[in-house]
Parts: structure tokens; sequence; C-alpha cells
């Protein structure tokens, strides 16, 4: 028959346990120490009142002069037990200094020998022992009669051993008393202590608590969102291994208040608020992070658990993918564009018109390859080309001329493999993406003092392309309203738009993806009143040469 297994006992109810043996251990051992000390001193104290009484009568005029006549017993006895009886000792005896009794308080023993010792007394000494006599056994102090310089008797006063335990008897009880209400009382407050030990450990044993910790600590480095936990006094108490990436912190940043860990403003603001925050996006130096937070409610301090998702790629992903809709887009306007033109040439040779089909077909030929033939001439890097064929298509679908600044040169190869293409193709694609739809805005909104007087209708980007001199360049410049003056220091900032809710997060990126790259993101005023950016990337030294297009 198998018996079911017991569940080990919690940890709280271990430490009661022990608790429980250890408080009683310690109420014993003060017990006992508190009944050897008490009879100790009930014996101390017994042996300096039987020595007082004992150089008392010894010292006592009265005594010697009885010692001197013929009968000392005579007037000794009276005298030794009424001082007996007043002092509450068990004898005084006096005798001669050959050990015969003067006094005893059994009148029967009085010619008897004493029994116990008298050398040193003899020798002039005080002395006190425990003997066993004729009442038993007793505390005694010996001490000598002296009467001019000789010893002429000896006085031994004592008190029984049977009288001193019962006294200390009487003191145990007390003590057993203050001994069992120190029992109850330590019981309590164990009780009471292990009660709320049980409710924060929820009744589990040491092994399971173990078990748990484990478990925590290997989820914490094997998640890979980020995770952090604030106390009451928002200070770090716990964060992961993919929290401290994804907000650059450094180890030991436990206990550090958020408000001194350097992030930026609106994260930080984010990390401090009191309320839920869900699905907010936030922009590090280097990263695009998702924030929802949680205030915890309950319990001694309140904190906030935050959990953190790395966006970056997605976000880097979703551009392209973005991109890679509007160049389908305009390849299927283009389409639709191409067939319209078809029938027109096809009609032009219906009428007899095949000079004019011709020319009308070579003139949009020769257009559409100028374009291709300048970008693949200029820029080497095949996902930079690609991406400003296609950002042409999409510009010219909208009514914008997209064109390649003359001095744009990116040789192939020039660029370094630790340059990541997803990086050239956030900055480049999100400030041509701006451009586009600042050319395409309403006029109205246009600033008038940076507006050229001459400037065209048609809206223009002109994108500048340049590997050189140890570093790549990439500007795009546009002829729309520009950027007001008071704007230019928020348009990085993630958030700010002039299009409306959800927009702003495009200009941040190239920001982002510029910082990640050591290099820098600049805005200027044009020529003909619009904006300017201009983006620089240092690129590698490559066998000890910079990496220089054409001068």
């Amino acid at each position: 028959m198998r018996f079911p297994r017991t569940r080990p006992r919690s940890l709280a109810g271990q430490l009661f346990a022990m608790q429980v043996v250890l408080v009683a251990a310690v109420v014993a051992g003060c017990a006992f120490f508190a009944y050897v000390s008490g009879r100790s001193q009930a014996e101390e104290t017994a042996t300096r009142q039987v020595r007082a009484v004992a150089v008392a009568v010894a010292g006592s005029p009265s005594v010697r002069e009885a010692i001197r006549t013929p009968d000392p017993s005579a007037a000794l006895q009276p005298y030794a037990e009424r001082v007996r009886e007043d002092t509450g000792i068990a004898f005084i005896t006096v005798m001669s200094p050959d050990r015969v009794r003067w006094t005893h308080p059994v009148a029967d023993r009085i010619g008897e020998t004493f029994l116990g010792h008298t050398a040193r007394a003899l020798r002039g000494e005080t002395f006190s022992e425990t003997y066993t006599g004729t009442l038993g056994p007793s505390i005694r102090v010996v001490t000598p009669v002296r009467d001019g310089g000789r010893i002429t008797g000896l006085v031994s006063a004592g008190i029984t051993v049977d009288r001193v335990s019962s006294q200390v008897r009487a003191q145990l009880g007390a003590l057993a008393l203050a001994a069992g209400a120190a029992l109850v009382l330590g019981g309590l407050g164990t009780y009471v202590i292990n009660a709320r030990l049980r409710r924060h450990t929820h009744g589990m044993n040491a092994a399971e608590l173990s078990r748990m910790h484990d478990y925590h600590e290997a989820t914490l480095h094997a998640v890979r969102e980020g995770l952090l936990m604030l106390d009451g006094q928002r200070r770090i108490a716990l964060i992961n291994d993919a929290g401290r990436e994804l907000l650059g912190l450094a180890p030991g940043t436990v206990g550090r208040r958020v408000a001194d860990l350097d992030l930026p403003a609106p994260l930080t603001g984010a990390l401090l608020a009191s309320e839920e925050r869900v699905d907010e996006v936030h922009l590090t130096a280097d990263r695009v992070i998702v924030v929802n937070t949680r205030p915890v409610v309950g319990g001694e301090r309140r904190g906030t658990v935050v959990t953190l998702r790395d966006h970056t790629e997605l976000q880097a992903l979703s551009g392209e993918l973005d991109s890679e809709r509007g160049f389908t887009r305009a390849l299927r306007s283009q389409a639709h564009e191409a067939a319209n033109r078809l029938h027109t040439v096809v009609s032009l040779i219906e009428l007899g018109r095949a000079d004019e089909a011709v020319g009308f077909a070579t003139a949009e030929l020769e257009l559409a390859q100028a374009l291709t033939d300048r970008v693949v001439g200029a820029v080497g890097e095949p996902v930079l080309a690609a991406l400003l064929l296609g950002k042409a298509a999409q510009a010219n679908e909208r009514g914008v001329e997209l064109v390649l600044a003359d001095d744009s040169l990116i040789d192939d190869g020039a660029l370094p493999a630790t340059l990541p293409a997803r990086d050239l193709v956030t900055v480049l694609g999100n400030l041509i993406d701006n451009a586009v739809d600042a050319v395409t805005g309403p006029q109205e909104a246009a600033v008038p003092e940076q507006r050229a007087p001459d400037a065209p209708r048609r809206g223009r980007v002109t994108v500048t392309a340049l590997a050189g001199d140890g570093e790549l360049l990439l500007r795009v410049a546009d002829n729309g309203a520009g950027v007001a003056p008071a704007d230019a220091a928020e348009v990085f900032r993630s958030g700010w738009s002039t299009h409306g809710a959800g927009r702003g997060l495009g200009l941040a990126l190239v920001r982002q993806a510029a910082h990640r790259g050591g290099g820098t993101v600049a805005l200027e005023r044009g020529a003909d009143g619009g904006a300017v950016f201009t983006v620089r990337l240092p690129l590698p030294e490559r066998g000890g040469v910079r990496a220089e297009g054409a001068s």
C-alpha cells in the first residue's frame, strides 16, 4: 500500500517551530540560570548572616564573662537561644577549645562533643563550611572567643541547608510564573510574525521559494522584452538584461532614480507617470521602443511595472514596406498611364501620322530613361539607387519633380559593410517623403518671407548623395514653404508634425539613424525658401586610405 506523499511544511511553519523551540530553550536556560544564581545568592546570604551572628556572639563581653565561671552553660544557653530566635538561624553553639558544647538548640546535646572542624578557629581564623551535624547538613561559621591574648572558647553559628532550599523553592514559584509568561508572550509574538511571513510567502516552503527564485532569475535573463520595476520612490528595484540594453544603461543601475538616468524627457515622463501607459512609442538615442506601464497597487509601497519592446527593426521594416507600397502604387499608376500613351501612339498610327507617333513615344522613353541613367550612373550603391528610382516614381505620381544633383557620386563599394543599408533607407527615404509632403501641402501654410518671389509652381525635390572626403553626405532640398524659425528646434522631436496626429516620427528616426552611425543631421533654409536637410555620416578608413568619390 502506498501512502500519499505529504507536502513539506511551509517556510513560515518551519520558522515558527524553530522559533518556538528557541524561545522555550532560552526561557528554560534563563530559568535555570536564575535558579542556580538564586540558590548561590541564598547560600551566600546565609553565610554572611551566620558569620555576623557568630562574630557578634564571640565578641560579646557577657560571653567572655560566662566562660570564666565554673558553669558556663548556665549563662550562655539562655543567651544563645535568645539570639538564635531573634536572628532566625538554626543553631548557635558555644564550646570550649576542646569542642565540648556549652550551648545547643537541643538541651540534651549540651556537654557532647561538637561535630565539625575547629583547627582553623583555634589558630585564630574565622571560617565557613558546609557540614553535616546533629541537625543535618548546615552552612556554619566557626570563630574564636578571645579573652586577652588567649582563645578561651569557640562559637559556631549555622543555618541548615534545608532551610536555604526552602527559601529558594519559595522563590522558584515566582520564577516559574515569570518564565511561563515569557514563554507565552514569546510564542504569541512568534506566531504573529510567522503569520505575516506566511502571507508574504503564500505558504510556500523553502524548496518552493528556492525553485521560484531560480525560475525568476532564468526568466529575467531569457525574456527578450525589457522588464523594469520601480519602487514607490521611482527608483529601479529590478531590471533585466534586455531592459538595460534597450535603455542603454550600464550594470549596477538598481537603486538609482529614474530621473537621474539621463533618458529622453518624454520617456522619463512616461516612466514617472502615476497613470497607466499603453503602447507608447518613444525614441532613445539608438532605438525605437514601445513602453507599457502599470502601477502596482497594494502592499507597503506602491511602484510601477514597465515593459519595453524593441521596435527599431520593425519601424525600419515598416518604412521599407511603405516605400514598397508607394512604389507599387506608382508602378500601377505608370502602367495605367503607359496604356493611355500606347493607345495614343496606336491611334496616331491608325490616323496615318506615324512620324508624330514615333516622336511622342521617343520623348516619353527619353524622359524616363534619362533619370534612370542619371541615378544608375551616379549612385553605385544598389539600395540607394533603387530607393531613388522608387521615390522618383512616387513623386512624379504626386506631381513633384525629383532630381539628382549634378555633384552626386557614390562609387560601387564606397560604402563599408559597417554602414547598414537599412539606416540609409531610413535616412534618405524619410527625408524625401517629408520633402514631397512639404511641396504638395497647402500653399497658404507657407511662410511668405521664406518663399522666393520667382519660386516655381511645380514642386521640386533635389537629392544630393556624395561619398568623399571621409564622409557620406545625403542632402534633400525642396522648394516648399520651409520651416518656421520657431519650429527649427522641434522638427526632430518625436510626435512633432504639421500634418495632424499620428505623424512626426520620420525626422526623429532620421536623427536616430544618424546618431547610430556617428553622424549629424542639420536643417537649413534653401535659396528658394524651402527646407534643406543635410546628413553627414563618417566613413571608416579602408586599407589606410579613406573612401573618396571623384572630386
